[in-house]
């Protein structure tokens, strides 16, 4: 009877670790890539000071390293073609493309990276350093964790919404136009508006030969 119950108890012992195991390994900080079929990098800025354009790339890459279950985040990281941008006109693309906006020949990429971030209740406040037109200033980027789904195929995703404001003369796009009425034809401020879907990196298991 004795040896039964230290052998129940032995068994007890191994399942509470393997338990406890397998949810440390599911917290684990995780590489989650960009989904580019469900994320719009967008922006809008003002034209003419009586409407907003509004446009988004479609080009790009970037990585975010997090522990979903706790909501904790170690990196976020981004990549984006300059030469993506798109407004669903073609003369005005050309245009953004062009020295006096994105220089897209001269730098074909744009940059974001993470340094820091906060949390208050449901929103976070990250602080990381954008790089466009060869300069690097500051960018805070402002949203919530939508939460964590598995897909059919045996992915497991994520989705964030965040937005941010720049200025798009700090970076050195300086084209304007005054208008009659003192007005700028395109606005300085853009504002980011941010839909991002990321997958879940899986891990390869390594045989033992």
């Amino acid at each position: 009877m004795r040896a039964m119950m230290k052998w129940v108890t032995c068994l007890g012992f191994v399942s509470c670790v393997s338990v406890g195991m397998a949810a440390m390994a599911f917290g684990e900080m995780s590489k989650w890539n960009l989904d580019k079929d469900h994320t719009t990098l967008g922006f809008e800025v003002v034209h003419m000071v009586v409407s907003k354009t509004k446009g988004k790339f479609t080009e790009y890459s970037g990585t975010v390293e997090m522990d979903a279950e706790k909501q904790e985040f170690k990196t976020f990281d981004a990549v984006i073609q300059t030469a993506s941008v798109t407004t669903d006109h073609q003369k005005r693309d050309d245009h953004l493309r062009s020295a006096d906006f994105f220089d897209v020949k001269t730098f074909p990429t744009m940059t974001y990276k993470m340094k820091s971030y906060t949390k208050s209740g449901d929103q976070y406040t990250a602080v990381g350093d954008f790089t466009l037109l060869g300069v690097t200033k500051e960018l805070i980027l402002v949203g919530t964790f939508n939460g964590v789904a598995q897909d059919p195929w045996g992915n497991t995703r994520a989705g964030f919404t965040a937005e941010g404001t720049l200025n798009r003369k700090d970076f050195g796009m300086k084209f304007s136009k005054l208008l009659d009425n003192g007005g700028l034809m395109v606005g300085d401020e853009v504002k980011l508006k941010l839909e991002i879907e990321v997958i879940k990196e899986k891990q390869v298991k390594k045989v033992k030969h």
